[in-house]
């Protein structure tokens, strides 16, 4: 079963995100949707979200999952909200527990914060496998980027979030607390075994002004042309290449604010006793590039 999918971009941040659906049952799953924000103002809105919501309506779709494929840097993640919105319950992968354990100590944390992923409804594990109307979707761990990646592989496409990029960008970061470019070749190349024509779903395109993003090609375009991946690259050159690449990088602009949200679900941290919410930016962990 091919599924129908409708890629949705927050230019901001240079993410995609995702709405696939069955064409049958009209079941559907929303995948890494974006909560956006505004550092500048510390202000959160959800027209990312609300245009998501109006394409499910018009289409005449129900959600019954809403997806992370992992806890995002770049942006908070509106996991939570479509869920309130739509009754379809949370995911991401098993290894989030990890990531939290992480970060709880780089926030320093108190006790109150649970690093058991409690905030999600579900789960998923390696090799896991739910059905989307009938579409059948397998789980595939795809650690590297971060501790808990996960691909989703849905009939005869597969979103891989922050693994790859477009074949002439190469691939993702592996340099965030947790990373390692290792991990990500062994994931990449797991990715790129499923069938040749299954379309790759991306997480990130960061077009010129006024274009639209790239975000979709096959494993055969990708074992062709992948800058960083393609055939006949073996895995230490990648790694030397990645990792080159990394350390020109800075930290993305709303890391710091984010993964505080997304280790919780999308949820801000509890109000304080004026009715707000307050964001902790550790000071000095984190060298400047």
């Amino acid at each position: 079963m091919s599924p129908i999918i409708r890629a949705f971009f927050d230019r901001p941040t240079g993410s995609l995100q995702y709405v696939f659906h069955c064409p049958v049952t009209r079941e559907a799953a929303i995948v890494d949707p974006v909560w956006n924000f505004y550092p500048e103002a510390g202000a959160v809105t959800t027209e990312s979200a609300d245009e998501i919501l109006a394409y499910i309506a018009a289409e005449n779709l129900k959600v019954v999952w809403v997806l992370d494929t992992h806890p995002h840097a770049d942006h908070f993640t509106a996991a939570r909200y479509l869920s309130d919105k739509l009754g379809a319950p949370t995911a991401i992968g098993e290894k989030v527990t990890d990531v939290q354990k992480l970060w709880k100590d780089l926030y320093h944390l108190g006790d109150d914060f649970h690093t058991d992923g409690s905030q999600w409804d579900r789960l998923f594990a390696e090799g896991d496998e739910f059905m989307v109307g009938e579409i059948a979707v397998r789980v595939m761990f795809s650690p590297g980027h971060t501790l808990a990646s996960i691909t989703y592989v849905a009939g005869d496409a597969a979103f891989v979030h922050d693994t790859l990029m477009m074949p002439e960008s190469g691939t993702s970061r592996a340099d965030f607390p947790g990373g390692s470019a290792e991990d990500l070749w062994t994931s990449l190349r797991a990715i790129l075994e499923l069938s040749p024509d299954t379309r790759l779903y991306i997480g990130h395109d960061y077009p010129d002004s006024g274009a639209a993003p790239e975000y979709m090609a096959s494993v055969a375009e990708h074992r062709l042309r992948n800058r960083h991946v393609k055939d006949g690259i073996g895995k230490a050159e990648f790694i030397a290449t990645r990792t080159a690449r990394d350390e020109t990088l800075t930290l993305p602009e709303r890391m710091l604010a984010a993964l505080q949200v997304n280790i919780r679900g999308g949820r801000l941290p509890e109000a304080e006793a004026d009715g707000h919410s307050y964001l902790k930016i550790p000071v000095g962990k984190f060298d400047p590039l």
